[in-house]
């Protein structure tokens, strides 16, 4: 069994910086692509960041320029240095992973999410 678990949520003030870690353990055969999604209150979750495993990277309009994803493959861990945070950045943030398995299935995992709160 996969699991995600992020870590490095928590309280800045707008203009400032967090550094989110997304680790996974168990099992696999393989990591692909890495995921941040992001969910505000009342809103739909969506799309922040992206990595494949040959680290080429996408972003959403709204992070171009301020959010940086990166992953270390050693430690099948992926991050995502957020800087000129804004208050309109609050929200929960999920890690997503493709996962292949020992029996060689593709799985989708997520993590439990990560509150990052950005006061004005």
């Amino acid at each position: 069994q996969v699991q995600l678990v992020e870590s490095g949520g928590g309280l800045v003030q707008a203009g400032g910086s967090l550094r989110l870690s997304c680790a996974a353990s168990g099992s696999f055969f393989r990591i692909n692509a890495m995921t941040w999604y992001r969910q505000a209150p009342g809103k739909q979750r969506e799309l922040v960041a992206g990595i494949t495993s040959g680290e080429s990277t996408n972003y959403a309009d709204s992070v171009k320029g301020r959010f940086t994803i990166s992953r270390d493959n050693a430690k099948n861990t992926v991050y995502l240095q957020m800087n000129s945070l804004k208050p309109e950045d609050t929200a929960v943030y999920y890690c997503n992973a493709g996962v292949l398995t020992i029996a060689l299935l593709l799985v989708d995992v997520w993590g439990q999410g990560t509150l990052v709160t950005v006061s004005s």
